[in-house]
Parts: structure tokens; C-alpha cells; sequence
């Protein structure tokens, strides 16, 4: 008899993977590194994520990570902008291509009826030969002398969503700094080519996406892994490995895939308040999100939402504004939940504000 696994018994899975469980020691390149990076395409949002996952968190680690070229903003997973680490970001770039292209002609597939691909590849890297950071526009307008019928945002996006791998260059993404887009290729960022396709057909990049989102989102179901990285549910990887991995279901009967040594805790282990940033992973990164987040709450994780988990699940969200961190319930809170909900809402605001103030208010 295959187990099942109760939503509790996920959450609590989920919660451990994505160390928020019990917060990590890990140096922050690690930590990015196993949650197979960041969703950030709101630039200030990994650091309360990471600091709601790592003990002692600085910021200052993170800046230096990117400023040391450690990490990169690129586009990946799902066609955003993900911070992930040097070496991940060379090993599935190309991997992803197939995907970034698919998806940006489906926003565009009228714009670009008329644009080889590959010759308009050709011209961008033709521009940005010179080592000079471009935003989107720039880049665009350099080239649409030759299509001017796409557009220069269908052109841009293609380029550099897509048909270049780029980096979004700092001081974008640097802690409390505001600065626009400006990306150069990846490759000559980190002074390394991007890892080819390999020909083996058992998929060994997609066996390694397998690995490390089992790592930090398992138990899944294929459709899970999909949403996550939005590649089609990678069959020869999961093919090539299902030996080595074990089998669960979940209440809805859906064949669940794990590794067999990694964390499955108790469902009866307590979950302490955590504050999550916009499009945090450890909702997006499901097709079925009911393990942390109620169907009725699901639009929160799409819209930008910050939320707080109460419990292991979402239950709340939250903005700052002048310093003071506002929380507003989407349940009724007892008086031990919302005095828990506001000292982690003040710990998050003296994070925020680099000490000067723990301003908290919890809302009916």
C-alpha cells in the first residue's frame, strides 16, 4: 500500500525543506543554492525572505554575493526573474531556452510573425559585444531598424528573456537600493560559457532540477515540479531516477515523488509565525498550493501579496510603510496568535528598517 500523505503531513514537509521550520545556519550561498534560488522579480524581496529562513541573516551578504558575481538575477524559472546561484545559472540556463522562447512568443507570437529568431539572437549579441550595459529598450532600439514592424517591447523582451542569456547587473538588487534594469550576457558577467545541452537523453540537467526541487519542495507530484520551473514535467528525468526515489500519494490520489532521506517531520510539529515576501517559492513553486495556502487565498500568491504563515499557512498578509509593519488577517487570530503574529511583525520591521524602529500593527 502506497502512504498517504494528509495536507498537514506536506505542510509540514514543505516547511522543513524550505527552512522555515527551524531557521538555517547556512552561509547564504548555500541557502540560495538549496531553495534552487529566489523568485525576484521585486528586487528587495529576497532579503526578508532569506531572513525569514536563516538565523543572524545580513544583508550585507547578499549585496556582496552579487557584487562578487556569487549570484546573478536572471531569467529562468517560469520565464522570471530568479536569483540564483553563479553555478546554477550556468548549468540550466540553456536547458530553459526552449521554454523562455515559448513562452515570451506567447505573449508576442503576433509581434514577431515576421522575425527570425535566430537573426535577430544574432543582432543582439552583436550589440552587446562591446561589454556595455543596455536595458530592454536600448537593446531593442538598437535592433529594430531591421524588424521595425515588432515593436520595440516584443524585441526586447524576446532578446533578453529569451534568446540571450543576460544578468540584471547591480546595483539592481542590492539591499535598499532602487536602480533600473541594465544587463550585459551571462557568460561574460562570470567570465564562463553557459553549459550546453547534453544529447544524453535520460535528461541529466532535468535529473538535477529533480534532485534539488525534491530537496526543497518534496513530496511533489510532476505537475508540482512543472509549476515550479515551468519546464514539461521533465519525464525522462523522472524516469531515469524513480528507482532511487520513493513513492507517496496525497488525498487527492496524486502520486507524490521524494527522496528517500529527506525530511518528512512529524504533522503534529509546531510551526512557528513566519513572514513571507512577495511570490515566495514556498507557494508558487506547487500546482497544488493547498498544502500552504486555502483555494479561497489563492489569488494572494499571484498578485504580489507579502504573506504571513500562521500554523504552517497562510493566514494573513503584510506592507511597511514609514517603518511600521502592518499586518492584516484573512482569519480570525486569538489573542496568543496575534501577540505571536506581532513580535515576529516587529522583529521583521527593526530588519527592515536596519534597527531604527520595531513599529508593528495587527489589524482585525
Amino acid at each position: 500500500m502506497t502512504v498517504v500523505l494528509g495536507t498537514r503531513a506536506l505542510n509540514r514537509a514543505t516547511l522543513a525543506r524550505q527552512l522555515l521550520l527551524d531557521r538555517s545556519d547556512l552561509p547564504v550561498l548555500d541557502a540560495v543554492a538549496h531553495l534552487g534560488g529566489l523568485q525576484a522579480q521585486e528586487p528587495q524581496e529576497p532579503y526578508p525572505g532569506l531572513w525569514s529562513r536563516l538565523r543572524a541573516f545580513q544583508p550585507a551578504a547578499l549585496s556582496d554575493l552579487l557584487t562578487g558575481r556569487r549570484v546573478v538575477r536572471t531569467h529562468l524559472m517560469r520565464r522570471t526573474v530568479h536569483l540564483v546561484t553563479a553555478e546554477d545559472a550556468l548549468a540550466w540556463r540553456a536547458r530553459h531556452e526552449a521554454m523562455l522562447r515559448q513562452r515570451v512568443l506567447g505573449v508576442y507570437r503576433a509581434e514577431l510573425a515576421e522575425t527570425d529568431l535566430e537573426e535577430l539572437a544574432a543582432a543582439g549579441r552583436a550589440v552587446l559585444a562591446d561589454g556595455e550595459p543596455r536595458s530592454m529598450t536600448e537593446l531593442a532600439r538598437a535592433v529594430a531598424g531591421r524588424w521595425p514592424a515588432a515593436g520595440h517591447r516584443a524585441l526586447g523582451e524576446m532578446l533578453i528573456t529569451a534568446l540571450i542569456p543576460t544578468v540584471q547587473l547591480p546595483p539592481r538588487g542590492l539591499w535598499r537600493t532602487r536602480a533600473g534594469v541594465r544587463s550585459v550576457p551571462l557568460a561574460s558577467w562570470l567570465g564562463r560559457e553557459i553549459a550546453p545541452l547534453s544529447p544524453d537523453a535520460s535528461d541529466p540537467v532535468g535529473q538535477a532540477l529533480l534532485r534539488r526541487y525534491l530537496a526543497a519542495y518534496g513530496p511533489a507530484a510532476s505537475a508540482d515540479l512543472r509549476a515550479w520551473c515551468g519546464l514539461a514535467g521533465l519525464p525522462a528525468a523522472v524516469s531515469a531516477l524513480r528507482e532511487e526515489l520513493v513513492t507517496f500519494r496525497d488525498e487527492r490520489g496524486r502520486d507524490l515523488l521524494d527522496l528517500p532521506d529527506a525530511p518528512r517531520p512529524d504533522p503534529d510539529t509546531p510551526a512557528p509565525v513566519r513572514f513571507l515576501p512577495a511570490f515566495d517559492n514556498a507557494i508558487l513553486g506547487y500546482h497544488d498550493r493547498g498544502r500552504i495556502i486555502d483555494d479561497a487565498h489563492r489569488g494572494l500568491s499571484v498578485a504580489g501579496e507579502r504573506v504571513v504563515l500562521l500554523d504552517g499557512r497562510v493566514a494573513a498578509t503584510w506592507t511597511v510603510e514609514s517603518g511600521t509593519v502592518t499586518v492584516t488577517p484573512l482569519v480570525r487570530l486569538s489573542r496568543a496568535d496575534r501577540a505571536g503574529v506581532a513580535e515576529q511583525g516587529g522583529e521583521m520591521a527593526l530588519f527592515l528598517s536596519d534597527g531604527e524602529t520595531d513599529g508593528v500593527r495587527v489589524g482585525d
